[in-house]
């Protein structure tokens, strides 16, 4: 049998998983969106829904993952052969591709501010970070560079 690939630690494969499923998407919303929507009471409820929801899903995805040692696609194919539930591996291959899509922009944007820091252009006298990053984002050139270069 094929020796397949191992995470080194529990700890390491916990914090790669819980990253992937939260997403920086959240962290960055959840403050907002917590205060806007009541507060604690919202924490509660989010928290409630993610450990009922979430964390079962989670459980089936990796034992999925475990009893078959395939990729996506292939797991699917081979739990539910003859069927379409292939498809259902083929979206999640899909929605992390839109994903990273996000994730190559917001990263080429922490790109071109790091280099504006280390280059002394980041903010002048009188100028404010709205503006910064409007001007950022409205240039072309910098998006693209910022993109290929994350």
């Amino acid at each position: 049998m094929k020796q397949t690939e191992q995470w080194t630690s529990k700890l390491g494969f916990i914090m790669a998983a819980a990253g992937s499923a939260i997403g920086l998407g959240a962290i960055w919303k959840f403050p907002y969106i917590a205060g806007k929507s009541g507060g604690g009471a919202f924490f509660l409820i989010f928290i409630l829904f993610t450990v009922l929801i979430g964390l079962p899903l989670l459980i089936a995805e990796f034992m999925i993952g475990r009893s078959t040692q395939k990729q996506a696609v292939g797991a699917f194919k081979s739990i539910a052969p003859n069927t379409g539930w292939h498809w259902i591996g083929r979206l999640g291959v899909g929605t992390c591709f839109i994903l990273l899509s996000f994730y190559s922009v917001v990263g080429g944007w922490v790109l071109i501010y790091l280099f504006r820091g280390i280059t002394g252009q980041l903010i002048t006298p009188g100028q404010n970070y709205g503006t910064l990053f409007t001007e950022t984002i409205g240039n072309p050139a910098w998006a693209i560079m910022g993109h290929f270069a994350f």
